[in-house]
């Protein structure tokens, strides 16, 4: 899996200079303020979009492109414990978005942190991308072993740093780390995909990868590290009951956990890390998706410049597919007419 695509840092460098100027402030943009009446402990979730609730179908009107749900994990998890939560997770964010645009929220009053980054900087969409177009268009090998040594390389380093600021500007918080799930079971029941037995194997074994770099680099730190493997077997993409969409319309929507993912699976896996400490439930289910959005609005400009990550639906009408096909000696119709047996 390749690296992100350069136009991002450009992007990002045609900011407004108020946004840069937060940017280059030592403690970033300041977190909105809370009344007394409504603060809990301070809980701040950053991360992608398996921490913002992409894939959940229904999405807070904050300003931004970034999918946060009331049904993502860290809003259940604020209400359970009455935390007072600042959803800053982001679909589409690499360490890189983390970094710029999302540690501004910490502080030292900040009591919980959650995050789940590294998928996207590892090329996530664009690996299942590749591996979803039949064998005689791309090589889904090539792409999971370039994403593999991406993991093993270049990432450490990064969440390393990561790790490393998160801690600095909130000294006494909790930190836990949420990794990813295995996102296939024993078959493949999408009709616009065709993810072999095998690059299904090895997609969910590069899932294992990355979370095995991500516990190291949490353990590292002293983070906890909240491993949803376990409870997503039996509900992958295509399972009776999913957790995990397979793909899907909005394509946005692809291969991130549903409503029961967040609430079955991330849910537990992250609360188990999280003590209890003293915090009192609100009583609520969610956070209100009014009160996200007002948290959110203040940093809808720093939120402009991360870009959801997005699988695609191999095109085999495509001049591409056709030539690929016919390198490969492949009949397409005949070979359309095979797979719809």
């Amino acid at each position: 899996m390749a690296a992100r695509p350069t136009g991002r840092a450009l992007r990002r460098a045609a900011l407004p200079l108020a946004v840069l100027g937060a940017l280059l402030s030592p403690a970033g943009p300041t977190t909105p303020a809370v009344s007394a009446d409504q603060a809990g402990p301070s809980y701040v979730a950053l991360g992608d979009s398996y921490s913002s609730g992409t894939g959940t179908r229904s999405y807070v009107a904050d300003g931004t492109d970034c999918l946060r749900s009331t049904r993502a994990y860290p809003s259940l998890l604020a209400a359970r414990r009455g935390y007072s939560l600042n959803l800053r997770a982001c679909s589409g964010a690499v360490v890189a978005d983390v970094t710029a645009a999302q540690l501004g929220a910490l502080s030292a009053s900040t009591a919980y942190v959650t995050i789940s980054v590294g998928g996207n900087d590892a090329g996530f969409a664009d690996v299942l991308t590749t591996c979803a177009t039949p064998w005689w268009m791309a090589s889904c090998t090539k792409a999971v072993d370039g994403a593999r040594s991406f993991i093993n390389t270049t990432l450490p380093g990064r969440l390393s740093t990561l790790y490393s600021q998160i801690r600095t500007r909130a000294p006494q918080a909790r930190v836990v780390v949420a990794g990813y799930p295995r996102i296939f079971g024993d078959e493949d029941c999408n009709a616009l995909t065709f993810f072999s037995a095998s690059e299904r194997a090895q997609l969910n074994a590069t899932a294992d990868l990355l979370n095995q770099r991500l516990r190291e680099q949490a353990a590292a730190r002293g983070f906890g590290f909240a491993d949803p493997t376990s409870r997503f077997v039996g509900h992958a993409v295509c399972a009776d009951t999913e957790w995990l969409n397979g793909l899907s319309y909005p394509v946005v929507e692809s291969y991130h956990p549903n409503v029961p993912g967040h609430a079955q699976g991330y849910l537990p896996a992250v609360e188990a890390q999280v003590p209890a400490g003293t915090a009192r439930p609100t009583g609520e289910r969610r956070v209100p998706a009014a009160e996200i959005a007002r948290s959110q609005r203040p940093y809808a400009d720093l939120d402009a410049g991360i870009e959801p990550a997005v699988v695609h639906a191999p095109d085999l009408d495509s001049r591409r597919a056709r030539r690929a096909a016919d390198r490969a000696g492949v009949d397409i119709e005949r070979w359309r007419a095979r797979q719809q047996r």
